[in-house]
């Protein structure tokens, strides 16, 4: 795997580590009622995990390009 698929690869793991964090965070403020702060931590899950959806696209264009290359 070329380094650049595998930064992405790492990128994508961490934003969806964060993702994570936050759906849970905007669970816990739901269920205490403070549904303001769990819409501020639903809000910055989303970001995270698009920002994830990205970074694995960019893997995958990694990856295409590397096996391209491979049988050019």
């Amino acid at each position: 795997m070329s380094e650049k698929a595998a930064h992405h690869h790492r990128q994508a793991a961490h934003h969806h580590t964060q993702a994570a964090h936050h759906h849970t965070e905007a669970a816990n403020h739901h269920e205490s009622g403070d549904h303001e702060r769990a819409a501020h931590h639903a809000h910055t899950a989303h970001a995270h995990s698009a920002h994830a959806s990205d970074h694995a696209e960019h893997a995958a264009k990694a990856h295409a390009e590397e096996h391209a290359e491979v049988h050019a």
